[in-house]
């Protein structure tokens, strides 16, 4: 064979899988229109629209800027590409007080509202696909007394000051919080330690943008029949 077929070949075979694998997922994804409910798979008629609240958009921003995405992943893979469904409320909670078992796998549609999806790099830290969901039910769980943002702000000032962290890889994002002296009444967002009598700790702008965005992270709302992909095994009936 001569090289000029060889090239050609080659380019062909890799030209063929990166159009495959990268362009027509794209083209498919990025534009991704609404899903039509019916009641005989999904038990209600309508539109399906993806609903998540906080500052998506700035978060997001703040999220990449200082590269949570090379250690947090935010994705319930698909069981023949993992075993995520079945880790520790990864992909939802296995018993949310309200709606039971609303673990599920990850779509396109969970990452709307953002510029990027960010499916992270490695998971080096814990997967954050559900965080919100597992700090309100660690609130939950200690008689609810205690707020998901402070538990956040608390663990990106000083990810190891918990003793349950103690051993966590997290760097320290203090540079994301201002200390600033009081005058007159105490700010309600200061954090509970760092400060004294004359001064308290603040989160900054970029920070309330991150732990918003966090607390968006809550991808376990039902979803139509066409994107469960992992539907629940129908109970044996009873002898």
């Amino acid at each position: 064979m001569s090289l000029r077929p060889f090239i050609l070949g080659l380019a062909a075979s890799f030209g063929l899988a990166w159009l495959l694998v990268v362009i027509v997922p794209f083209i498919m994804m990025r534009n991704l229109g609404p899903i039509t409910l019916t009641k005989e798979t999904d038990g209600a008629a309508g539109i399906f629209y993806p609903k998540r609240s906080g500052r998506i958009v700035n978060g997001a921003k703040v999220y990449a800027e200082n590269g949570c995405y090379l250690c947090h992943t935010q994705v319930a893979r698909p069981t023949y590409a993992g075993n995520d469904m079945y880790r520790a409320d990864l992909a939802g909670l296995a018993r949310d007080p309200e709606r039971g078992d609303t673990r599920r796998e990850t779509n396109a549609y969970d990452f709307e509202g953002e510029t990027f999806a960010q499916i992270g790099l490695t998971r080096m830290g814990p997967d954050l696909a559900n965080v919100a969901r597992r700090f309100e039910a660690a609130v939950a769980a200690k008689g609810g007394g205690g707020d998901p943002a402070a538990m956040f702000y608390a663990h990106l000032y000083d990810p190891r000051r918990n003793p349950e962290t103690r051993k966590s890889t997290c760097p320290s994002y203090r540079f994301l919080f201002t200390r600033r002296e009081i005058k007159g009444q105490p700010s309600n967002e200061a954090l509970p330690f760092g400060g004294d009598a004359t001064s308290e700790l603040l989160p900054s702008p970029d920070a309330k943008a991150l732990v918003s965005y966090l607390l968006a992270m809550k991808k376990d709302q039902p979803v139509p029949a066409a994107l469960n992909f992992a539907p629940p095994e129908p109970k044996a009936a009873a002898r």
